[in-house]
């Protein structure tokens, strides 16, 4: 196997890719200009928005298309007649065909007969465990985001439209942007962030609250975000946010000045 001769490879990963954290980015590193077959897009950890900008070599499998190929059949008419791969590059324990009843050391020897690599990559660990989505999914779920962005190997992030709010925030000197949770991601441990928001293609410091507001209560699940050094009207703009570290959970508050009290303790543990 010569380096030359495998970078010129049309080369295939396969794998769930769901939020493709750093064991995922192993398998899609493995080669270059590879195409990404993403196969059941759930896509928990990062939205399909978001992957689709940073990865626009990815295609999505129409899993109901799949789901009752057989080993076989998904190796010839996806990875061969679809894809043309002459490379093949999964993780240690991806399974596939008809209930999952393919193993990727399966489709090594299957494909070995065909002069076609498959390169199977090892469990990457974080803390003496293997990176995983469900390990990451129960961090994002207990707060602890910080593990949980060391295990993607980039922020939890998330986008959406900016929507009309309340507008208190602005009468005590603390405009927020809101928006609401994307369906279908994990949902962060209510409380407030320290987080980045970012506007225009610039970056900002910034402080979100996720939750319920339990002061006023609303009903879904709703982000408020205040930007540092930034004013401006964002609604109906699609703004990013990345959640950088847990600082509190959400609390209710006495009155207003309670709340603007701890708003100002918040933004100076993030300065």
């Amino acid at each position: 196997m010569t380096d030359n001769k495998d970078k010129n490879r049309i080369a295939v990963a396969i794998g769930d890719f769901d939020g493709m954290h750093l064991a995922h980015k192993t398998v899609v590193t493995g080669a270059e200009n590879v195409i990404i077959y993403c196969v059941h897009n759930r896509f928990s950890l990062l939205q399909k928005s978001i992957f689709e900008k940073r990865y626009p070599n990815a295609v999505f499998a129409d899993f109901e298309e799949i789901r009752n190929l057989s080993g076989e059949e998904f190796i010839e008419e996806i990875l061969i007649n679809k894809f043309g791969a002459q490379m093949v590059l999964c993780g240690f324990n991806f399974k596939f065909g008809r209930n999952a009843s393919w193993s990727a050391m399966d489709m090594r020897c299957y494909l070995e007969n065909k002069n076609i690599w498959v390169r199977i990559l090892e469990a990457q660990e974080f803390e003496n465990l293997p990176i995983s989505s469900t390990r990451i999914r129960n961090a994002v779920s207990d707060g602890r985001i910080r593990s949980a962005n060391e295990m993607l190997g980039y922020n939890y992030t998330f986008e959406g439209e900016v929507i009309k709010g309340d507008q208190r925030g602005r009468t005590i000197g603390f405009p927020t942007i809101n928006q609401h949770f994307p369906d279908g991601l994990v949902v962060p441990k209510f409380g407030v962030y320290e987080s980045l928001t970012t506007v225009n293609g610039a970056t900002y410091k910034s402080f979100t609250n996720i939750g319920i507001r339990p002061t006023w209560q609303v009903e879904d699940t709703l982000c408020e975000t205040h930007i540092f050094d930034f004013s401006g009207d964002l609604y109906g703009k699609t703004v990013a946010v990345e959640l950088i570290d847990y600082l509190r959970p959400e609390k209710t508050f006495k009155d207003v000045n309670e709340l603007k009290e701890q708003l100002n303790y918040d933004k100076s543990s993030i300065v």
